[in-house]
């Protein structure tokens, strides 16, 4: 499964939303309705998904799920 599928997923599930809403361009906040709460819950649930650890005032700036797809990728490379 690709980072992007995987991280639908992750997305979906969390916030509870269908996973069709969830696209490359989504904001985690503005388009896909995350609070500040979820936005950790979010981090936490991609260190899992991904087995990696992430720099999390790092993590908390990625704003969209493109951004997401490429942060990770950096630190899956990086490992």
């Amino acid at each position: 499964m690709s980072t992007i599928d995987r991280i639908k997923n992750v997305v979906a599930e969390l916030l509870k939303i269908d996973s069709s809403r969830v696209q490359e361009g989504s904001r985690f906040v503005e388009d896909l309705g995350a609070d500040s709460m979820q936005s950790i819950e979010l981090v936490a649930s991609f260190e899992d998904a991904f087995d990696i650890e992430m720099d999390e005032d790092a993590a908390l700036g990625v704003k969209t799920v493109g951004d997401a797809v490429k942060f990770i990728d950096r630190v899956i490379a990086e490992s």
